[in-house]
């Protein structure tokens, strides 16, 4: 089990909730990163949050020396409202499992994440310049954290990314695509009892268009697209003018996700006198399993094992994470490095405190190497 300092800190960080959406709360939890590190060997860097969302950070060790970057990926936002913590997913402690929003994805792996970068800066055997970049905006996409990773990660000797474990604790070595598109119908409204010859029903253009995207769903290649949203209408008795539906695909492969984005993209209209427009695309690139990545794998996995732990590989996963963009560049990228436990996006969320000690253990042996 961790030292109980270490899970006090972990439940003060998880009082302090802090939804992607909610500027001043995930600044909040900067703050507590700052002060974790306060006195100790890192560099931190705070910049400005834009687009209304919250600040970034950058923690920074490891002699500059001209080595490549060591880089390591976390976030600070969560997925859960506010007042979470005190009314749906109350924090508490059953045996090994904590609970509360955001322990699992990704507190967890947070707090390892700065423990373990400290524990390498104070210890001296750190051979490269280290930097581990913290962004607010994950849980929707990283907007205003992808040109800033992008940036600083470019070159880097390998990534580490603190996502959760998969359940059975295994890492990380490829991810799909994500695309996320808008579609918006227009048709032409009309009185649905009087003029209803005279009315071009957007919804039913829509529907018609929904089914046709979903066809693109191709279990054995990998391939899978979902509407998730819809709305129109303005009332029972219009016929509708407009109607919007949102899409959302995962493909194994950028050949894949090219694919799709262009079969998306080239949508007509189904009946006369309805127009389509379509916005959006790829927003996390494929993240896919190279021989570098394998070797990292191999390479943490045997580090691992010196400390009495089984790492095992996950099968690509459908999931996307700020590991996409490393890995869309050519580093070595290795995700899931995080806590162990389930129930991510839920709230059943738990983590598996018996976990942190050997997982920051590899974690920081990693960032020695």
């Amino acid at each position: 089990m961790p030292d109980p300092a270490d899970i006090e800190t972990l439940v003060h960080w998880l009082r302090q909730e802090s939804p992607t959406r909610e500027a001043a709360a995930v600044n909040a939890m900067a703050d507590l990163v700052v002060a974790e590190v306060a006195g100790t060997p890192l560099g931190v860097e705070r910049i400005a949050g834009e687009q209304g969302l919250g600040d970034a950070l950058i923690l920074r060790a490891g002699p500059q020396n001209g080595q490549p970057t060591g880089f390591v990926l976390g976030h600070l936002d969560t997925v859960h409202p506010l007042g979470t913590a005190v009314r749906d997913l109350r924090i508490h402690q059953l045996g090994d499992r904590l609970y509360g929003p955001g322990v699992y994805d990704m507190k967890g792996g947070l707090l390892m994440g700065v423990r373990a970068l400290v524990a390498a800066a104070r210890g001296g055997r750190v051979r490269r310049p280290l930097t581990f970049f913290l962004s607010p905006d994950e849980e929707i996409g990283s907007p205003t954290s992808r040109p800033r990773i992008e940036a600083a990660a470019k070159g880097a000797a390998f990534a580490l990314v603190l996502a959760p474990a998969r359940e059975d604790g295994s890492c990380v070595t490829a991810r799909k695509a994500v695309g996320r598109f808008q579609v918006e119908v227009f048709g032409q409204a009309s009185h649905a009892g009087v003029r209803h010859d005279a009315g071009r029903s957007a919804i039913r253009e829509a529907a018609r268009q929904i089914l046709e995207v979903e066809e693109l769903t191709d279990y054995a290649e990998g391939v899978t697209v979902s509407v998730g949203l819809v709305a129109g209408g303005t009332g029972v008795n219009v016929v509708p003018d407009r109607c919007r539906f949102d899409i959302d695909f995962r493909a194994p492969s950028a050949t894949a996700a090219c694919r799709c984005e262009a079969q998306i993209r080239g949508l007509t209209p189904k009946g006369p006198d309805v127009f389509l427009s379509v916005e959006g695309g790829v927003n996390r690139p494929a993240y896919e399993r190279t021989e570098a990545n394998g070797r990292l794998f191999t390479l943490a996995r045997d580090i691992a094992r010196d400390l009495g732990l089984t790492l095992k590989e996950a099968p690509m996963t459908g999931g996307g994470s700020d590991g996409n963009f490393t890995a869309a560049l050519g580093v070595p990228t290795l995700d899931g490095l995080g806590i162990e436990g389930a129930g991510a996006h839920t709230l059943e969320e738990y983590g598996l405190l018996s976990s942190l000690p050997p997982r920051q253990a590899l974690i920081q042996r990693l960032l020695e190497r």
